[in-house]
């Protein structure tokens, strides 16, 4: 049996779920405890939580925390959080889209900063694209996803779940799944499993390349069309085939393979040769 107060205060300020908001509130202790622990929280971090719900876990982040900054959707949410989580010094809340707010304004100063979300699926991919993309100071991402992308975000080479996410995030960051958490842990239930995923940014990017915009177009078009040999995929580049042929040659890497089965490593060659010849 749960031991969240979460359904009561749902009931008790009358409150409607969202389906176009993907809102799904967590009600099982244990699994928010497994969050708490793992994003590793003490009074020299600044926290930002991304969809607090009701606040439940909130609360939790406020009692670790030097400061926790909740940024929330939902207008209706905003007086139930007020309420539930009363006069804090150290808590701030946002009624924005997370997806359209600079996070660097909300950080300022702040050396040591994690981000903590229970993220609807729909928004998931956007806000770690978003988080790495704009490369904001950010020690540790804990989140709880939908299972299949945590599982494409901690995946290997040469298996379906490896793709361009995969290795966005494993760029900047080391990954660890937490634990898989199953859908009569919400209310109300989702229809898939989730996972808890924590997301440790590396001081430096786990591989050196000429230019990353490169290297992610690489990337990327090696992923579009994941049955297409490295060959066909790369024409977008306009290079021509002579070229292309020594390329990989120099890179040591055969045209013939697929996307999926390239290491990080062999993605930043494949790229640092294209670019040096885009150089001239």
């Amino acid at each position: 049996m749960d031991r969240l107060d979460t359904r009561e205060i749902v009931k008790r300020h009358g409150f409607k779920f969202s389906k176009s908001l993907g809102q799904n509130f967590l009600t099982d202790e244990s699994v928010l405890s497994d969050i708490v622990e793992s994003s590793d929280i003490n009074k020299e971090d600044f926290v930002i939580e991304i969809g607090p719900g009701v606040g439940t876990l909130t609360k939790e982040l406020l009692r670790r925390a030097k400061k926790v900054c909740a940024i929330e959707l939902d207008s209706d949410l905003i007086p139930i959080i007020k309420e539930e989580i009363g006069e804090e010094e150290n808590f701030e809340l946002i009624n924005k889209d997370a997806l359209k707010v600079n996070f660097n304004e909300i950080i300022g100063e702040e050396k040591s900063v994690k981000l903590v979300a229970n993220l609807p699926y729909y928004v998931t991919t956007p806000i770690i694209s978003k988080v790495l993309n704009e490369k904001y100071n950010f020690k540790s991402l804990t989140i709880m996803i939908q299972k299949e992308v945590a599982e494409r975000i901690n995946s290997k080479p040469n298996c379906k779940e490896y793709g361009a996410l995969t290795l966005l995030v494993q760029y900047y960051c080391n990954t660890s799944i937490v634990r898989n958490v199953k859908p009569s842990c919400f209310v109300p239930e989702p229809k898939v499993d989730s996972t808890v995923i924590k997301l440790e940014k590396l001081t430096e990017p786990k591989i050196k390349v000429e230019d990353e915009k490169v290297f992610f177009k690489v990337v990327r078009d090696a992923f579009n069309m994941r049955r297409k040999t490295l060959w066909n995929a790369l024409k977008t580049f306009k290079i021509s085939s002579e070229d292309m042929k020594n390329i990989f040659e120099a890179a040591g890497i055969d045209s013939k393979r697929r996307g999926e089965t390239l290491s990080i490593q062999e993605f930043g060659i494949l790229s640092d040769k294209i670019y040096e010849h885009m150089r001239g």
